[in-house]
């Protein structure tokens, strides 16, 4: 059996909010990948009403996060960010010429998984490896060649001998 620790994994979901799908889709891909806290701050200045209601499914599972699982939430970020479609209401409008025309009312299922963040894990060298390591000196750089004075020589013309004629 391994020893690795699988990253737990808190969920919140909010769901029939009458909104639609494509529009949520939008701000939930602003937010996906980043921690809790930046994407709180990339909520607040969106301007859209998804971002409303993203940051309360937000809230929500950071708080499930905290309550069921002792996970504070500067350690977690966001894993996925989905918005599925939900059941359309469909209602109808008079129009021209005794017509009718669709109006469909859209709804959503908003989903967001946190997952925590591992633990930094710092590798230690063995001692022996640490030691050889402050032994062996570093190579000494050259010092680099002055480019101007290169470069002047270079551009300077030949000088020509005056014949008398």
């Amino acid at each position: 059996m391994s020893s690795v620790e699988t990253p737990r994994e808190v969920r919140a979901q909010a769901k029939y909010v009458r909104m639609s799908p494509r529009k949520a889709r939008l701000v939930a891909e602003h937010i996906r990948g980043r921690s809790v806290p930046e994407a709180r701050a990339v909520l607040a200045f969106t301007a859209r009403e998804a971002a409303g209601e993203l940051e309360k499914v937000l809230q929500s599972a950071v708080s499930n996060a905290e309550a069921n699982h002792g996970i504070p939430e500067d350690r977690l970020y966001i894993s996925h960010a989905y918005v599925d479609g939900g059941p359309v209401m469909k209602r109808w409008r008079a129009r021209a010429r005794g017509r009718v025309a669709r109006i469909r009312k859209r709804t959503c299922h908003i989903t967001v998984r946190l997952t925590e963040r591992p633990e930094p894990v710092v590798a230690q060298a063995p001692p022996q490896a640490q030691a050889a390591a402050e032994e062996t000196p570093k190579p000494k750089r050259k010092p680099a060649a002055k480019k101007a004075g290169a470069a002047a020589k270079r551009k300077a013309p030949a000088k020509k001998k005056e014949t008398k004629a």
